[in-house]
């Protein structure tokens, strides 16, 4: 098997060239138009509204500083539409780039991708009585698909036999790193070296003395019989109501896998097969029912989340406080006593633990995402992604645009409930300042500590000295990933929707965007082709996720400034509604047109012939799991889990 193409890297760097190509054209516009409009008039003022600090000069480069009615906001609204058409043209080109990218990647005629050979079954039927599992798999592919049927592989339950390979995995690792220290010990010390030692007692600390070379090496012999027995059992008597299934074409599979097989939605559904690494084993298992309870259940716990974050993070702030400390952790009374401990953790305590909760924010959304049912890790990051999306633009964006502009002028709202209005016109420009200087702290911290990868480089050299013994170790030390697209594209997005809102409000602010975009291409480019390695491939899956995203914010950009235009008194802000019903428009022509290949492999792609015939039995080894695979494994051993080959055809 060739190596993958990386075309969800490429992907990436299409959506940070976009997005900078229209901040770029509309900077080339908004600056030489907007800010002399606005620097010329004398709105300030008038209303004597200033911010407290060193930013009232630059805030008269400001849409506020336009007065209310005035035909300068002429300037702005055409800005808007500038804005708007300009990331029309840009996004449109980009869909189409895109998807000739995941044809190319799709067409090669170098690489074989065992995944472009099968498909994925769900919610198989109960076996009928006098058959197997296997055998009903088969019978049912081959009626279906006479010529092309090559064989299925039945999911078993791998829980117990995981658990076993696991601590084999772990045994060898060990056995490996005593072998390394005792080799070591031959050239810093004695010629007979020393051999190492170990206790098996309760995580090494206690209990019987013992050679750690000898006893590593018992228990990979004692352990190893038990797992081929494990193995035995699992694909005899541990068979799921889901299968992969193989064919000896491209074409074949591809028809196949967006084909509807059976006239009932919750039997024998069928999807493509995603990547044998990316494969969940433990969701293949969970019944059409169960995953659309569990979508629900998923997205209204993320929506309270969303919604009411302030809630478990008011909780915990209330938890983390000293006195609940010592009411419900008593042993803890005698150290938070002390003086010193006691000031920092007054001062930190609660920081520091909503700083937890929103680092562990990502992880409880994938672990979300995971538990909804979905079959590959690259469909949960892009799952996650998009909760974590709508996640930090409410509540970072939208958040502290409402709070900065109403809670800070809560008494006066009290007293005169009418001036809501004219306060949200003229506070909403000074926000900008705040998410300048945000957007400016996310490329001189974010990309610096990217770039100089500071914090893993210490863990590496750490774990260099104390920890590895062995190659394996180091190279595990060293690991540097893949980009994490879970939190960085919606990162990304953070700054694409708020450098849109503010970019007619304050246009000063998008050349922050472009130097963050810009910078994020040149170092992000660098780390993508020489330190991150790629953790799955999906040829560009995440496109239509980015390109709706950037499409929403392009939305809530003109529904605020329609909101701020009424807040002006401009009566002309009319004009705005067609253009949200055109991007609204927009979408919908983009997902017709383009977004079914992104769901489905198109034939005409998967018809290209490869340059050699493929390994059809390496296609399929390819998806046994690691923990069921062994050296002497052949078909015998499989004979319930594993179908026999039906039969050879063209390949394509």
């Amino acid at each position: 098997m060739s190596s993958p193409s990386q075309a969800d890297t490429a992907v990436y760097f299409v959506f940070l060239s976009t997005v900078l190509g229209i901040l770029v054209l509309s900077g080339l516009v908004l600056l030489p138009v907007l800010l002399p409009v606005a620097a010329t008039d004398d709105n300030w003022k008038s209303t004597a509204t200033t911010s407290n600090g060193a930013f009232s000069d630059l805030e008269k480069l400001y849409m506020g500083n336009v007065k209310s009615k005035s035909p300068r906001l002429w300037a702005f609204l055409l800005a808007l539409y500038w804005v708007s058409f300009v990331t029309y043209y840009l996004l449109w080109k980009a869909y189409k780039h895109v998807s000739g990218l995941r044809a190319d990647a799709l067409m090669s005629r170098e690489v074989v991708r065992p995944e472009q050979f099968a498909i994925l079954v769900r919610d198989i039927p109960p076996v009928p009585e006098g058959q197997t599992r296997q055998n009903q798999v088969d019978s049912y592919f081959k009626a279906i698909h006479p010529e092309t049927f090559y064989r299925s592989m039945v999911v078993t339950n791998n829980k117990e036999v995981n658990k076993i390979w696991k601590e084999l995995e772990g045994y060898k690792k060990k056995l490996a790193r005593a072998e390394a220290i005792y080799a070591k010990s031959k050239t810093t010390g004695k010629p007979e070296g020393a051999r190492p030692t170990n206790k098996i007692g309760f995580l090494g600390l206690i209990g019987k003395k013992v050679d750690s070379i000898e006893y590593y090496n018992e228990k990979i012999n004692e352990v190893t019989p038990k797992l081929e027995v494990e193995q035995e059992v699992t694909r005899k008597e541990k068979q799921q109501n889901s299968a992969l299934v193989f064919f000896t074409s491209r074409v074949a599979a591809a028809a196949a896998a967006q084909s509807l097989h059976a006239r009932i939605v919750d039997k024998w559904m069928v999807t493509y097969a995603p990547e044998p690494r990316q494969l969940i084993w433990s969701n293949l298992k969970i019944n059409f029912f169960q995953r659309q309870l569990r979508q629900y259940v998923v997205y209204v716990l993320v929506a309270l989340t969303i919604l009411f974050y302030m809630i478990p993070i008011g909780f915990i702030s209330a938890l983390t406080t000293l006195d609940n400390l010592k009411k419900f952790l008593p042993f803890l009374e005698s150290i938070v006593n002390i003086a010193a401990i006691k000031t920092v953790m007054e001062a930190y305590l609660p920081q520091l633990a909503l700083i937890i909760f929103l680092a562990l924010l990502p992880k409880i959304l994938m672990y979300l995402s995971k538990a909804e049912g979905i079959p590959s890790e690259s469909h949960v990051v892009r799952a996650a992604s998009g909760k974590y999306f709508y996640f930090i633009v409410l509540n970072v964006f939208i958040g502290v645009t409402i709070g900065g502009t109403l809670f800070s002028t809560f008494k006066t709202i009290q007293k005169k409930p009418n001036s809501i209005v004219s306060i949200l016109a003229s506070s909403l420009p000074l926000n900008a300042t705040f998410f300048l200087t945000f957007v400016a702290l996310k490329f001189f911290v974010g990309y610096g500590l990217q770039l100089s990868r500071l914090v893993p480089l210490i863990i590496y050299h750490l774990k260099r000295k104390y920890i590895c013994k062995t190659e394996a170790e180091l190279k595990e030390a060293w690991f540097p990933g893949d980009l994490g697209y879970g939190t960085r594209v919606p990162g990304d997005m953070l700054i694409v929707t708020i450098v849109f809102c503010y970019s007619v409000i304050a246009p000063i602010i998008i050349p922050f965007g472009v130097v963050y975009f810009g910078l994020g291409w040149l170092i992000l480019r660098n780390q993508a082709l020489k330190v991150h390695v790629p953790a799955y491939e999906s040829y560009g899956r995440m496109w239509p996720h980015m390109h709706t995203r950037i499409l929403a914010s392009l939305i809530l950009y003109q529904v605020t400034m329609l909101g701020y235009f009424g807040t002006k008194k401009f009566f002309y802000a009319a004009f705005l509604i067609p253009l949200i019903l055109l991007s609204l428009t927009f979408g919908y022509v983009c997902s017709q047109k383009f977004y079914r290949f992104f769901r489905d492999p198109a034939l005409e792609v998967a018809c290209r012939e490869l340059k050699e015939a493929p390994n059809m039995e390496q296609i399929f080894r390819a998806y046994i799991p690691p923990n069921l695979s062994s050296e002497k494994i052949d078909d015998e051993d499989y004979e319930d889990a594993l179908s026999q080959v039906s039969r050879s055809g063209s390949f394509v």
